[in-house]
C-alpha cells in the first residue's frame, strides 16, 4: 500500500493547494497596456474615431462579456481594415485578442466574447492598410469578476 497518503500528508498538501487557490490574481496595469500598444505599434500615433466598440455597460457575469467591434472602412484593395487588437486593463493580459482583416472581408467588423477580470476599460485598437491606426474606448462594470484564478 505504498501509495497511501496519512494524515499529515493529506493536510499539508490540502493546505498548499488553498493556499494557490487563495493568492490574488495579478492583473495588467494602464502602464502595461501603453507598453504593449508600444510593442506593437511603435510610436505611431493612435487617433479617436471611426472605431465603434459596443460592450454592455454593466455585466453581470464576467466570463463571457459579448463585444462588438466595427471600424468605418470602404475594404476596398486600397483601404481597408489590416487588424483590431483588444486591450483590457484588469485581466492577467492586456492584450485579449487580436483579429486579422483584409479587403475580402467585406465588413470591419467582429462579434466575441471575453472574459473580464473586473470592472474596467476595454479599448479596440484598429490598423488601417495605410499604416494608420484608430481607436475608442469604453467602461464596463461587473458583477461577477472572471480570470480571478490563473
Amino acid at each position: 500500500m505504498a501509495n497511501r497518503i496519512d494524515r499529515r500528508q493529506f493536510l499539508a498538501r490540502g493546505a498548499a493547494l488553498a493556499s494557490v487557490s487563495l493568492a490574488p490574481a495579478v492583473f495588467a496595469s494602464p502602464a502595461e497596456v501603453e507598453l504593449e500598444l508600444a510593442g506593437l505599434f511603435g510610436d505611431r500615433p493612435i487617433q479617436e474615431g471611426r472605431v465603434t466598440l459596443k460592450v454592455p455597460p454593466i455585466v453581470e457575469n464576467g466570463y463571457s462579456v459579448p463585444l462588438t467591434v466595427e471600424v468605418d472602412s470602404p475594404m476596398t484593395a486600397e483601404e481597408h481594415v489590416r487588424r483590431i487588437v483588444l486591450f483590457a486593463e484588469e485581466n492577467p493580459q492586456p492584450n485579449i485578442a487580436r483579429f486579422t482583416l483584409g479587403p475580402r472581408a467585406g465588413r470591419a467588423s467582429i462579434q466575441t466574447r471575453i472574459r473580464m477580470g473586473g470592472s474596467q476599460k476595454i479599448r479596440a485598437v484598429a490598423e488601417l492598410s495605410d499604416g494608420s491606426l484608430w481607436s475608442t474606448e469604453t467602461f464596463s462594470i461587473v458583477t461577477l469578476a472572471a480570470c480571478v484564478i490563473q
